[in-house]
């Protein structure tokens, strides 16, 4: 049994491959110790457009400065990618290993590919077992392949100096009886050594790589705390005690547990690894992990943003990550926006007060309830807002599906009608909301750009509050009065985005004027609910 831990690799996708000097030592101790064979310390490759830290290349000359001890195997990773294409072949694999093994710290390399890279990567394999290198292959996405798919991938492979073919779950999505079945196809057709990495997505890591382990799988992979992209791996600290119950060899976990009180634990709080019910959807739906792991380090994605994101990825497709289709994802509404609703009907020459959903609504009921009644404007609350008397709002606005979907039965009790794209939305949501008065205003969402029409409007961005201020707009409304649009404290970079928003609205022609009359942080018009407006 080989147990590779490679937690400078893959936890590098969190913190661009910067690990301490003082780390890496402490990290090799814990290994040794724990008994871990191998130990995959970084990246190799020639990439170079920001900066990323030493394990990112992990070079020979950056391991030649660390305490490797000689009884441990030393490991690099090269993505297929960068051995296949353009410029594929001899002349990379040179510049990423100019010397031989003989000569070199490396003694094992891994070659990460997709299953349609794997044909023209493998003859790497030749090349570096010519330099004297241990050699693996990684087979991502493997998943989805059928048994016909993975058995043609292993007899392949047999044409090839492998020491070891691993598969790994990159989508975290296998259950133990299906990690079995691949093995069992890849086995038919492949007679040496086999790996499995996994993802932790279904909280499934361990108890894959154990059921590997009885399927006959020699080589296992993991990382501290399970550090990895997206939710994970499978934990060294786990999988090394169980490694150690199979083998009757006791493992000394004291440097690890160490190692991981004063590095990993704080990182982790940090950076946020590990699984939760995103990475478990991501899991379920085939989805890439490293798009949860950019909407959760990302503050402009709220949890109905991020499950609006799921959604879409679930149905279009989201197996390989792309910022342009995760920008599509949370801008949803495309195409020609349609409605069936005149806001002027309601709106026409009225001031309107927009409630939001922050404290100051609350903060500051009584004068607003007084206002209302008597000032008389519209009041239009976003979303299930009720912090003032319901008899006093006379519309509510929404227009997220996946808030909608989640507030449906709150909106069906809630006795004012709702201005939502009802025409658009998707069928799931149109049913739910169906014994609800609802007023169908349609929206389009292009960026930088407001448009007011009479039945529909166009908005940057899917918000509620530009929603609801182009129906505003849209229905000639004389002013829109805003409360409980507090802003968010501190450096929030939310703030710049709806000061950015509200500016554009602001310098769209034929806007609406805006005045807040509580306490906010956006660079917008302000008096006081308290005293008489101008």
């Amino acid at each position: 049994m080989k147990h590779l831990d490679c937690t400078l690799r893959d936890g590098g996708y969190y913190n661009n491959w910067n690990f301490s000097e003082a780390l890496i030592a402490q990290y090799i101790t814990a290994m040794q110790a724990a008994g871990i064979q191998t130990i995959e310390l970084g990246l190799r490759s020639l990439k170079n457009s920001s900066f990323s830290g030493a394990c990112a290349y992990t070079t020979d000359a950056f391991l030649s400065t660390l305490d490797l001890p000689p009884s441990m195997t030393i490991g690099v990773m090269v993505n297929g990618s960068e051995l296949v294409g353009k410029n594929a072949g001899q002349q990379a694999l040179q510049l990423l290993f100019p010397s031989p093994a003989s000569e070199s710290p490396v003694d094992l390399v891994r070659i990460a590919c997709h299953v349609h890279e794997f044909a023209e990567a493998l003859p790497a394999a030749s090349w570096l077992k010519e330099q004297g290198y241990d050699v693996g292959f990684n087979l991502m996405q493997i998943a989805n392949c059928s048994e016909s798919e993975i058995k043609a991938l292993a007899k392949l492979a047999n044409n090839y100096p492998l020491d070891v073919l691993y598969f790994a779950d990159s989508m975290g999505s296998m259950s133990p009886d299906e990690a079995a079945q691949i093995i069992q196809w890849l086995r038919s057709e492949w007679q040496g050594a086999l790996g499995i990495h996994t993802h932790d997505n279904l909280g499934l890591a361990l108890s894959n790589t154990l059921r590997a382990m009885d399927e006959g799988v020699t080589w296992v992979d993991s990382t501290v705390t399970g550090m990895g992209r997206g939710p994970g791996n499978a934990r060294t600290e786990e999988l090394a005690i169980e490694i150690a119950a199979r083998t009757g060899k006791p493992a000394n976990l004291i440097p690890l547990m160490t190692l991981l009180r004063e590095h990993f634990k704080p990182m982790q709080v940090k950076y946020g690894w590990g699984t939760n019910p995103y990475y478990y959807l991501a899991g379920k739906y085939g989805i890439h992990p490293t798009y949860i792991q950019e909407m959760l380090g990302d503050s402009r994605f709220g949890e109905e943003d991020i499950l609006a994101v799921i959604e879409y990825l679930r149905n279009e497709g989201g197996k390989k990550f792309s910022v342009h289709t995760l920008d599509a994802a949370r801008h949803f509404y495309r195409g020609a926006p349609t409605g069936q609703w005149a806001p002027q009907d309601l709106f026409a020459g009225q001031d309107v007060l927009l409630l939001g959903t922050g404290p100051g609504v609350a903060a500051h009921r009584q004068a607003l309830e007084h206002f209302i009644r008597q000032h008389k404007p519209v009041v239009m609350a976003l979303n299930t807002q009720s912090s003032i008397a319901a008899e006093l709002i006379d519309v509510r606005v929404a227009c997220h599906p996946v808030r909608l979907l989640a507030d449906c039965e709150a909106h069906i009790e809630l006795p004012q009608p709702l201005i939502t794209p009802y025409s658009m939305l998707p069928m799931d949501v149109q049913g739910a909301l169906a014994n609800k008065n609802v007023l169908d205003f349609g929206l389009n969402v292009q960026p930088d750009n407001f448009t007011f029409e009479d039945t529909h409007c166009t908005i940057p961005t899917s918000l509620v509050v530009a929603y609801a201020m182009a129906a505003a707009s849209s229905g000639k409304a004389k002013r829109i009065l805003m409360a409980g649009f507090d802003g968010y404290p501190g450096e929030d970079p939310r703030n710049a985005d709806t000061n950015k928003l509200l500016r554009q609205y602001q310098d769209t022609p034929s806007s609406t004027p805006l005045l807040c009359l509580t306490p906010t942080r956006y660079d917008i018009s302000c008096q006081s609910i308290y005293g008489p407006l101008k």
